[in-house]
C-alpha cells in the first residue's frame, strides 16, 4: 500500500466525518461509486488529480488540505 495514498485516504475520511458526511453523501455529490471511494479512503486506489480536485471542492477544502 502506498503511504501517500493511505495519507490522502485518511485525510478524506477525517474531513468527511468532521463535516458529518457519509461516504454515500460524498459519492452522490461527486457522482462516484461508493466502492471506489471506499478504496480511495483505505489507500487501495489512487485517484486522478481531477478527482482529487473534485473531492476537495465537494468537501469545501483546499487540495493541500487533502494531501498534507
Amino acid at each position: 500500500m502506498n503511504n501517500s495514498a493511505k495519507k490522502l485516504g485518511d485525510n478524506i475520511r477525517r474531513i468527511r466525518l468532521a463535516k458529518d458526511m457519509t461516504q454515500g453523501d460524498l459519492c452522490r455529490k461527486l457522482g462516484l461509486d461508493r466502492a471506489y471511494m471506499s478504496n480511495v479512503e483505505s489507500g487501495k486506489k489512487n485517484p486522478t488529480l481531477s478527482t482529487i480536485e473534485r473531492i476537495a471542492k465537494a468537501l469545501n477544502v483546499s487540495i493541500e488540505e487533502l494531501v498534507k
